[in-house]
């Protein structure tokens, strides 16, 4: 089986990375980090630059457990992506960051984590961001 966590350059997708270095540790099934964006003329905050790349390359090369890392920008946006991988691949969970939110902003979780809990056809961890 496989742990997919969906990551993003920011603390939740760092903790979100941490989660699934753990769990997957600790199952010792293969873990799949997933980076996506649609691409496109504007810059994108949710796709990992080179720095960041190779930043967390090196962490699951180093976490001593069975990782791949995967980035796409190829016009779909991330949900389509995450969802193509849980289809292809035996996911035992996915993972996500969710960042804290202002008390309005509690009422309405980010559009990519809602869909994401809506429509995945496996487990979903949400983990929070202490930022």
């Amino acid at each position: 089986m496989t742990i997919l966590v969906a990551y993003v350059p920011r603390p939740e997708g760092q903790e979100a990375l941490d989660k699934g270095i753990e769990i997957a540790k600790r199952r010792n099934e293969h873990l799949v980090v997933v980076n996506a964006s649609p691409g496109g003329n504007k810059e994108d905050p949710s796709l990992a630059d080179v720095q960041d790349y190779e930043r967390v390359r090196r962490l699951l090369e180093e976490s001593g457990t069975s990782a791949e890392l995967k980035q796409y920008v190829r016009g779909k946006n991330a949900v389509e992506e995450i969802e193509t991988l849980v289809e292809t691949l035996r996911v035992s969970l996915l993972i996500i960051g969710l960042r804290k939110r202002s008390p309005i902003g509690k009422l309405i979780m980010g559009s990519v984590a809602q869909e994401l809990l809506l429509t995945v056809a496996c487990p979903v961890l949400a983990v929070k961001s202490p930022n």
